[in-house]
């Protein structure tokens, strides 16, 4: 697993970026676990995240922030990375975001692809 986090802020919220291989929907599941296992990322206001799996295809979760999970997605598309998730963490400032929340989860899946060589299965 790895995790980025302390990089963005945007009017009080707080997010970090993590991601890793996956093959299934329960490499999902326990990925997601062992996210959580960290009590920052438990209390955090949301965990957004999507994966393409080698045989079952696309799935994703909003966690609350509709429509976060499927920009993920098309960002995971786009960049053609199979079998590897990517969850976008973020904790609430107080100011809602509006539109801008969907930059700043592009800007964290961003700044992953950048600083990370994740390799694709499947």
């Amino acid at each position: 697993m790895q995790q980025f986090s302390g990089f963005l802020t945007d009017r009080g919220s707080k997010y970090a970026v993590s991601g890793g291989p996956v093959a299934s929907r329960g490499d999902v599941k326990s990925f997601l676990k062992e996210l959580t296992r960290d009590k920052r990322f438990a209390k955090a206001t949301h965990n957004t995240w999507a994966a393409i799996l080698p045989d079952e295809g696309p799935v994703k979760g909003d966690d609350g922030e509709a429509g976060a999970g499927l920009v993920i997605l098309r960002m995971l598309e786009r960049e053609g990375l199979h079998g590897h998730i990517i969850v976008v963490t973020r904790w609430f400032g107080g100011t809602k975001l509006g539109g801008d929340r969907f930059r700043r989860v592009q800007d964290c899946v961003d700044h992953y692809i950048a600083n990370t060589q994740p390799e694709a299965q499947g």
